[in-house]
Order: structure tokens, then sequence, then C-alpha cells
């Protein structure tokens, strides 16, 4: 396993040089994203200002306070928690932020399925994993939000945070086809399979004599 240190943006050599185990640590810039942006970004036809070419987005719809816009909170939000939402009913969109807008890394829970591992295979990117229930940590190493799009959709717009030591977070999903959660489902199966097997249990469901 190796750990890698990014200032964003990467390059498609960076995000094809990570492979399932290792660790990532971000710096810099990281886009804020969920299912009602994506919707409207590729199902109604809307775009962004922002420049996603070569970053990381976190699936998130973050718990901000309205504030003054001061040079601390430059478009008047303050972030409260910043938690991670499960990814896999995003799925359809991974081909689309990667060809349309150049994103190389996402990042979430749970995991995303094929069709995702085949847009990595293919244009260069990896899905980094974060544990459950860590959103007060997440957020402590979010420095700033410094701007935000979409925002009638708030709170799920396109936020554009500033972040510093953002991780250590898993490489869960890779470009050279690995995947962590087909692993353990893979192994998950054989341990019930075998399970089954010592209590005499058919996989058809019947019980030998």
């Amino acid at each position: 396993m190796t750990h890698h240190d990014f200032t964003m943006p990467v390059t498609e050599i960076q995000a094809r040089s990570l492979r399932i185990g290792d660790r990532v640590t971000l710096n810099g810039t990281l886009y804020g994203i969920r299912d009602a942006t994506q919707i409207h970004m590729f199902d109604r036809g809307r775009t962004t200002r922002f420049d996603l070419k070569g970053h990381a987005v976190l699936h998130t719809a973050p718990n901000v306070r309205k504030v003054p816009v001061s040079n601390e909170f430059p478009v008047g939000y303050q972030p409260v928690c910043i938690g991670t939402t499960t990814s896999a009913r995003m799925e359809r969109f991974t081909r689309p932020l990667m060809t349309a807008y150049g994103v190389r890394l996402i990042i979430g829970k749970g995991g995303l399925m094929d069709e995702t591992s085949r847009a990595f295979a293919d244009l260069g990117g990896a899905y980094l994993a974060v544990i459950g229930g860590t959103a007060a940590l997440e957020t402590t190493w979010i420095e700033s939000i410094v701007d935000v799009d979409l925002d009638d959709l708030n709170p799920e717009s396109l936020w554009h945070f500033q972040v510093k030591g953002f991780g250590p977070l898993l490489v869960a999903m890779d470009s050279h086809g690995g995947s962590l959660y087909r692993t353990v489902a893979a192994s998950a199966a054989e341990r019930r399979a075998a399970a089954l097997a010592g209590m005499g249990v058919k996989l058809g469901g019947a019980k030998s004599a």
C-alpha cells in the first residue's frame, strides 16, 4: 500500500497510479456535489462555471450556516458539518462527470458499481472511500467554503471547498478493474456457502437428510 499526497488538480497519470488499498490525502480544491446537482447538470441541461478538470468531487449536501461575507467566509457560508453521503444512487453520473467535466476522483461511502469501474478504466479515475459516521472529522479538514454554484438547489448546490490534509482516504476502486466492494462481496458469498454447507444446507435451500 502506498500513500499519495495530492495537491489538486491531478493528472490522468496520477489517477492511474492509484491501486486499491492505497491511501490518499488531498490538499487545495475539493468540490461537493450530490443527487440534485447532477440531475440538473445532466438531465436538465444546466452547466457550472467551475472548472472541475482533474479535480475530486465529494458526495455531500453539507450542513452550513449563513453568515456575513468576510475574508474568512467569502461567500457567506460557514461549514458546520460536511458529511459524506452514500454513493450508489449516483452511479449513472460517473462517466458524464469524467467526460463532460474532466473529474478524476470521486469520494463517497458505500462504493459504486460496474459502470463506474468501466469509466475509471476507460478515462483514468478512482473512488476514494470515507468511513461512515466521520462527518465531524471531515469538517475539520475543510478550511473554508470558497465559492458556490447552482445555489438555488441548496444544500445540494455545487460547493467549492478549500481543504488541507483531507484524509487519509482509502482507494476502494481503481482504473485497473480493482474494487474492494467486489472482493468483499465475493468473500462474503464464499463464507456464506461454506457456513451453509457446514450445516448441511444445499444452495437451493433444501436441507440434506
